[in-house]
């Protein structure tokens, strides 16, 4: 089963309902809660997304919808190890090199996001979420 690192952006596509991604993020998420992928994420993208949602909905709101989309993830954690491998890689976005660097550490088979330019040298596969569900 392919283990699939989620970037902050998709989630935020899906909690979001963010338009024109929201269909795929929800089908891709669909293809998780059918035991058909494995879905991860970062701690980092659950601060960054409850942050978002926050400024969107009230932090109650915020916080609900993040419990019952737990359920959906592992939540992968962020260490020295991987900080001081941000801190020393070629990514220009410090951020991406965290997401990237705990894919690799972690094993992960390929990062889902919006953001691609900044993953160009990349050891995995990275694509957007129509990407993947066109290869799937």
């Amino acid at each position: 089963m392919k283990k699939i690192l989620l970037d902050t952006n998709i989630i935020l596509d899906l909690l979001a309902k963010r338009q024109p991604f929201f269909e795929f993020a929800a089908k891709l998420f669909s293809l998780g809660d059918k035991k058909k992928i494995r879905l991860y994420t970062t701690s980092i993208s659950i601060i960054n997304v409850n942050y978002i949602l926050s400024k969107i909905l009230s932090a109650n709101e915020s916080r609900e919808i993040l419990r019952k989309f737990r359920v959906l993830v592992k939540i992968l954690p962020c260490d020295e190890k991987i900080i001081d491998l941000g801190l020393n890689s070629h990514f220009k976005d410090f951020e991406d090199s965290i997401q990237y660097y705990i894919a690799i550490e972690n094993k992960i088979d390929i990062i889902i996001t919006r953001n691609l330019k900044d993953f160009k040298s990349a050891k995995i596969p990275v694509m957007t979420a129509e990407e993947f569900l066109l290869s799937f």
